[in-house]
């Protein structure tokens, strides 16, 4: 993925759809306590669930929900890269994930800007067996999408 120029001021956005949410799997050791903004938000693209136990999002049309962090440290996003193994230095293909920046909505429509985000291409989704989350909401937790939304 392409590195971009766009600046965010001097928080460290993210929007995040999976274990880093409030309440899943992940927040606790990677986002509490270094939060200092979180808001409800949307972006576009398609939301999986993979056998492995957390989501995938890709490029894609539809709306995919989660929350929008953000942090005041931006070394933030090392922490982050290691889990959603990342590296800047390696070709796409060879990450799990990789980190582009995204427009970010609140679900009121209103447009929140620029946020970083993690992405898998829909081949690897293909390849990890994933499956299409259809109201674009992902939970480890059995929450529904309908009581979150």
């Amino acid at each position: 993925m392409v590195e971009s120029n766009v600046e965010f001021s001097d928080l460290m956005r993210v929007f995040v759809y999976g274990t880093l949410k409030p309440g899943e799997a992940n927040y606790k050791r990677y986002c509490a306590g270094k939060i200092i903004d979180v808001k409800r938000a949307f972006v576009q693209g398609k939301l999986f669930a993979l056998p492995m136990g957390y989501p995938a999002m890709t490029l894609g049309n539809t709306q995919v929900y989660g929350y929008l962090l953000s942090f005041s440290n931006p070394r933030i996003l090392n922490e982050l890269d290691m889990l959603e193994n990342y590296q800047s230095t390696r070709q796409p293909s060879e990450n799990l994930y990789n980190r582009q920046i995204i427009e970010v909505y609140q679900p009121q429509s209103l447009y929140l800007g620029w946020a970083w985000v993690y992405l898998m291409t829909l081949n690897q989704v293909n390849e990890l067996g994933g499956f299409l989350q259809p109201y674009g909401w992902w939970t480890g937790s059995g929450l529904t999408a309908k009581s979150q939304l």
